[in-house]
């Protein structure tokens, strides 16, 4: 006959490794699905194109965002979150990113975005090699899933230049 801490011990033991199986499972499944994300963003306006005091080239801009970002989800995911980065080469790096935008999307009746919106971060190069540069964004997304590890992706959206002056 087994005593009742034995029998609770086994109990446990068997709800945390239906636990873990489960765990295993969503990430499993998870690594197979292959999201279909459409997504479109063009610059309106570059509002702002100045030197700062310090030296450094600082633009904000003015763009569309439009992304249907549905397939993103399955039944694991918890939330998804979004960015649109400007990309750019420089003399001193190969690869500059700088974050323009971001939004957390909590469900799938979120994920259809349509939004105009005035850079919430403005573009900042350490230098002055900004002036007549070609920037492209870029829609980066992370899916943080209920349980199971964190899968993210990328999709390059649109270009533009910068003006060769700096404008007020």
């Amino acid at each position: 006959m087994h005593s009742w801490t034995q029998r609770l011990l086994a109990a446990a033991t068997t709800a945390a490794l239906l636990l873990a199986a489960t765990c295993a499972a969503a990430s499993t499944l998870d690594a197979f699905h292959v999201p279909s994300v459409e997504a479109q963003a063009h610059v309106t306006k570059i509002n702002q194109f100045r030197k700062q005091l310090n030296g450094n080239d600082k633009v904000t801009l003015t763009f569309n965002v439009s992304a249907k970002l549905e397939s993103l989800f399955t039944w694991n995911t918890k939330q998804v979150f979004v960015f649109v980065t400007a990309e750019y080469e420089n003399s001193k790096n190969s690869l500059n990113q700088v974050s323009l935008w971001d939004r957390i999307i909590p469900d799938k009746d979120h994920a259809n975005v349509q939004v105009e919106v005035k850079s919430k971060y403005p573009l900042i190069d350490q230098g002055t090699s900004l002036r007549g540069k070609k920037v492209q964004l870029v829609l980066h997304w992370h899916i943080m899933p209920n349980a199971g590890r964190m899968m993210r992706g990328k999709m390059p959206l649109s270009e533009f230049n910068l003006p060769d002056t700096y404008t007020s």
